[in-house]
């Protein structure tokens, strides 16, 4: 139970980082403090929950574009948090397409190294409370 807590707090702050640093690269892009969190949770729920969905559809219809499925959640993601609340708004093309790119790319290298950062100790102390 404590690692699926660790884990769901890695994926929110992976989250929070990626929406956080997308903001602060693009200039259409823009957060609210009061907003912040209700976004990144809606973000971090439209991920969790539509990753897996557009991966069997995309499996079964268009097996070419497995690749993109993260990138497809991470917009479908941005779009929900920006329609849900007031926190993140996003304006013109571009910004939509480059907020997708950083976020899915700073998101997918926080949920690397953040588990490696976090996880590391409670592997470590495991041979010490033996």
């Amino acid at each position: 139970m404590v690692v699926f807590l660790i884990r769901t707090g890695i994926y929110l702050a992976s989250a929070a980082l990626g929406i956080w640093v997308a903001s602060l690269l693009l200039d259409d892009m823009h957060l609210k403090a009061a907003g912040f969190i209700i976004a990144v949770v809606v973000y971090a729920l439209a991920q969790w929950i539509l990753t897996p969905f557009i991966m069997k559809m995309t499996r079964r219809y268009a097996n070419a574009f497995i690749g993109g499925v993260g990138l497809v959640s991470a917009f479908v993601g941005l779009l929900l948090a920006s329609l849900i609340g007031d926190g993140l708004t996003i304006d013109g093309v571009s910004t939509w397409i480059l907020a997708t790119l950083i976020v899915w790319l700073v998101t997918a290298l926080a949920t690397l190294v953040l588990p490696l950062i976090f996880l590391r100790n409670r592997v470590e102390d495991e041979p010490r409370r033996k």
